[in-house]
């Protein structure tokens, strides 16, 4: 099954060894045509700081998985990923959960996720991750930076999300991007 296709935000994320960053834009967008906001804040901290997650999609329904991905890392002393395999079996048989259209990017030190209400939990084979309406161009930027250069992970994210903002209309560039490692 396709993930859904959010107009209005991007996130990437990078993993490499330990280390790693998830970024996103600010911006969101009420239909196809307004921009309502330039600042919005799509990554945060989450289980005391260990692990980063963003999301794309609608954002009241992205504060609801927000908070119920934070309740099973909290029952699951905080690993990645049984929280996320979890929440996906949760979002996706839940009746009120499975109509939220969103998509979350997670990492801790171990690795990197992307978890969607279709079930999946995807761990990516080169690290990097992308989704949103800007995610195919910082996806193919991020992992062109990852490959060819020195930079690090939190640097490929910035840059990344600078050239999917150069080309993406739903994408701005007032970036946060956290680290980890």
């Amino acid at each position: 099954m396709a993930l859904p296709r959010f107009h209005g935000t991007t996130i990437v994320g990078v993993y490499d060894g330990g280390k790693g960053a998830i970024g996103g834009d600010g911006q969101v967008t009420f239909g196809e045509a307004t921009i309502i906001k330039h600042g919005a804040r799509k990554v945060r901290r989450l289980a005391n700081g260990r692990v980063i997650a963003g999301f794309a999609g609608a954002a009241a329904d992205a504060f609801t998985l927000f908070e119920k991905f934070e309740e099973h890392l909290n029952a699951h002393r905080g690993h990645l990923t049984r929280a996320a395999v979890e929440l996906a079996k949760e979002w996706r048989t839940d009746r009120v959960l499975r109509r939220l259209e969103a998509v979350l990017v997670a990492m801790d030190a171990g690795g990197i996720l992307l978890i969607s209400g279709t079930g999946d939990v995807i761990e990516p084979d080169d690290g990097v991750v992308a989704v949103g309406s800007g995610g195919p161009y910082a996806l193919a930027a991020a992992r062109a930076l990852k490959r060819y250069t020195d930079l690090s992970p939190a640097e490929i994210v910035e840059r990344s999300l600078t050239i999917a903002a150069e080309i993406c209309v739903y994408t701005n560039d007032r970036l946060t991007v956290e680290t980890l490692g």
